[in-house]
């Protein structure tokens, strides 16, 4: 955990936080009911911090801590000393069924993924060093043989299509320009929040896989 500052000028004065957005919400929804200064955290992260080391285990001394140069580390058991809080104090894992999504003929599964420079919905820039994009986030990953079989090319610019499991409604999200990837063939990737519109209501990407996705025609 370390302090972090951002060095560029907001590119509007419209332009709100998280913190910003979240604590507005909080206030027009519960108002003082609780009685927490909903402004306070909004107008000094300190406050939200000070909240933070009350709470969170290893972050008692989060205000002193988080301004020391390289921050500090949150404590973690397993690492630390190999101890598991589990009743039987060792480690546990779970084996759970695959799910293997049945998928129609022309049509990929799709899921959302972040792009070098994004931190949860936050996005840094438009460069994505790892896979060589650049100037733009409205892209789809696919792999090279399904783009022939498709009917497709590179650099094509088509809309993708969501087709979910009991939703007759389809859902679209437009203007994605086909980059050809290699992604496992029948499969697709797109960065999100940009590919959020052609998920259902609620939906709000970061790692989800989608039942499957139609390219169509810009």
């Amino acid at each position: 955990m370390h302090a972090s500052r951002g060095p560029l000028t907001p590119a509007s004065p419209q332009l709100r936080s998280e913190v910003s957005i979240v604590t507005g919400l909080a206030e027009a929804t519960l108002g003082d009911r609780y009685g927490i200064d909903w402004q306070a955290m909004r107008d000094d992260y300190r406050h939200i911090r000070r909240h933070i080391a009350r709470v969170v285990p290893g972050c008692e001394s989060y205000e002193v801590n988080v301004s020391k140069p390289g921050g500090f580390v949150m404590p973690h058991p397993p690492r630390d000393s190999r101890t598991f809080p589990t009743k039987s104090g060792r480690a546990e894992f779970t084996v759970s069924a695959i799910e293997a999504l049945q998928v129609p003929p022309r049509h990929l599964i799709l899921q959302s993924i972040r792009s070098h420079d994004q931190f949860n919905t936050t996005i840094y820039g438009f460069s994505d060093r790892y896979r060589g994009v650049e100037g733009g986030r409205r892209v789809v990953f696919v792999n090279p043989g399904d783009i022939e079989e498709l009917g497709f090319h590179d650099g094509d610019i088509v809309d993708l299509v969501t087709h979910w499991e009991g939703d007759d409604h389809l859902r679209r999200a437009r203007d994605f320009r086909i980059v050809a990837y290699q992604t496992p063939r029948g499969s697709a990737a797109a960065y999100y929040p940009e590919i959020n519109p052609s998920g259902p209501a609620g939906f709000d990407g970061g790692g989800e896989q989608y039942p499957d996705v139609e390219i169509g025609d810009h």
